[in-house]
């Protein structure tokens, strides 16, 4: 019996968009395969994987992201963090695209973002590329095959790679833009095949509606104990601090390893798949996910392949260190069927501190916790973003400014609000560097990252002995089984303790001239947490 695979009173004729050639409705995962291979946008991989460049692009644009500055949204937009587009040139940039999409082939999927119904947006994405379109079929969640015929999108995106935006025309920096349009809930993407642009728009949209229900968008992983949704981690963090990597925890149950709220009733993944960065990518540190480059459908970003035997090779970054793996949730075997939980249990705060000052767990008072998310220190990795080619440390507030339409105290305080509420232990875990900065030390090993996460999420770290840092004032343990003492205390893991002490001061410095912005915006107990 066949189904119906669209809502046949919503066409794209029905939202505007005419005169475009044939268009290909909410397509399975096979078709649009053949569909990418036919139209040369890719090969066929090991498995079944899809194997495509995103050419020029390999990362996000960050530079060309407008959002448009229209009545409905002029005061709660944070303008200092979102270039604005006026309305007008809005509307030419659409009028354009428009145009320059008639005669063409069409991709289109109607998709909900979050898993909680009550909360969940219905996006349609109207891809230019079919891999696209496979691409966020894995990484939205997919309505029942019936659900399909009364489908009606709150929010359309049309991503249109093949289009130039005209700078002078349309108010863009260059012929790279993603458009926001909050009012007339349209997003239009152009002149970039990085297919992360698609689901970062969904999560920026996320970001503002969500706040105004009470609900806490949040740039994280979560899991939870099996058998017992109530016993939930999240995981903050920017790309490339293990966000995905620990949350695939297979002691634990993985809800979602990217984008997640924080509503009353408890934790909900917005995506329905996990999009991983492969560089490095090792089948004994990280089996599940290594498993799902050799899996059907698998969409395989940028890596560097043998064209005979099409072995895909994880060391090699001359294309990107930014190599991507997008697949759907239930690949990973221990993946939740649902993407619910209930309130977060523990909160983890994932940096990845290129100085080498921060130890490798530290558990934070709510103050300190609310400090260090409106900080949201991290080192920038290669390839996350156009331009960047080593790590360069930066703070991105709340652990996502890109992402954050709205100003950063208004998802502070919504997290300040939780953690009293359901009284969370919060946790900073640097995944970065150990023994010297960037360049010196060397990458904070995994074994003992997981092993401090393993004792922190089963509570058994709660007991351990603990000091407290001279440079910010939290509490580092002293002794953890499975982890050498000598790592827990940074200063000792470097040749020059004096070198540490000046590099120490160095970050402690940058903490505070970064937090003065929010000094007289938050209250007494945060602001004594950033004096120390």
């Amino acid at each position: 019996m066949s189904h119906p695979r669209v809502n046949p009173n919503f066409k794209l004729e029905d939202q505007g968009i005419e005169g475009v050639g044939a268009v290909y409705y909410n397509l399975l995962e096979p078709a649009l395969i053949e569909h990418a291979v036919s139209r040369g946008e890719g090969k066929l991989g090991l498995g079944g994987a899809f194997l495509v460049s995103t050419g020029k692009h390999t990362g996000r644009s960050p530079k060309d992201k407008f959002v448009v500055r229209s009545p409905e949204v002029e005061d709660s937009i944070w303008w200092e963090n979102n270039k604005p587009m006026s309305p007008e040139s809005f509307d030419l940039l659409h009028a354009d695209m428009l145009a320059h999409m008639k005669g063409r082939e069409y991709f289109v999927q109607d998709l909900y973002a979050g898993a909680d119904a009550e909360q969940r947006l219905d996006v349609r994405v109207v891809s230019e590329l079919a891999w696209h379109n496979l691409f966020i079929r894995h990484l939205l969640r997919r309505p029942e095959a019936s659900e399909l015929a009364g489908f009606m999108p709150e929010f359309t995106i049309i991503n249109c790679p093949s289009f130039k935006a005209d700078p002078e025309r349309h108010g863009t920096r260059s012929e790279t833009v993603i458009a926001l349009n909050f009012e007339k809930k349209l997003i239009l993407i152009g002149n970039t095949e990085y297919s992360g642009e698609n689901k970062k728009s969904v999560f920026t949209l996320l970001n503002y509606i969500l706040p105004g229900r009470g609900v806490m968008p949040m740039h994280c992983s979560a899991n939870h104990a099996p058998g017992d949704e109530s016993d939930v981690a999240i995981f903050f963090g920017l790309s490339g601090t293990g966000k995905t990597t620990l949350s695939a925890d297979p002691s634990r149950v993985l809800i979602g390893d990217d984008e997640h709220g924080w509503s009353d009733k408890g934790v909900f993944n917005f995506e329905g798949g996990c999009y991983a960065k492969t560089i490095n990518l090792s089948p004994k540190a990280e089996p599940e996910i290594f498993a799902t480059t050799h899996k059907f459908g698998t969409v395989i970003e940028n890596m560097v392949y043998d064209a005979e035997t099409l072995e895909l090779d994880f060391e090699d970054s001359s294309i990107t260190e930014n190599m991507r793996c997008a697949y759907p949730l239930d690949y990973i075997s221990n993946a939740s069927a649902t993407g619910l939980g209930g309130v977060p249990k523990n909160i983890i705060m994932l940096t990845c501190d290129a100085y080498g000052v921060l130890p490798p767990i530290a558990r934070l008072t709510p103050a300190q916790a609310m400090y260090h998310f409106l900080s949201g220190f991290t080192s920038k990795t290669p390839g996350t973003e156009v331009g960047v080619t080593e790590p360069t440390p930066t703070f991105s507030t709340c652990f996502g400014a890109p992402f954050m339409p709205r100003r950063p105290e208004a998802y502070g305080e919504l997290l300040q609000q939780k953690i009293a509420a359901t009284g969370a232990t919060c946790w900073l875990v640097n995944t970065g560097w150990t023994g010297g900065a960037f360049g010196t030390g060397s990458r904070m090993p995994i074994k003992a990252t997981r092993a401090l996460l393993t004792a922190a999420l089963d509570g058994s770290l709660n007991d351990a002995q603990f000091r407290k840092d001279p440079n910010f004032g939290f509490e580092v343990p002293v002794s953890v089984p499975g982890v050498s003492d000598v790592l827990l205390e940074p200063r000792r893991t470097w040749d020059d303790g004096a070198a540490y002490d000046r590099q120490a001061q160095k970050l402690v410095q940058m903490f505070s001239d970064n937090f003065a912005q929010y000094f007289d915006k938050v209250d007494d107990q945060v602001r004594l947490a950033a004096i120390g």
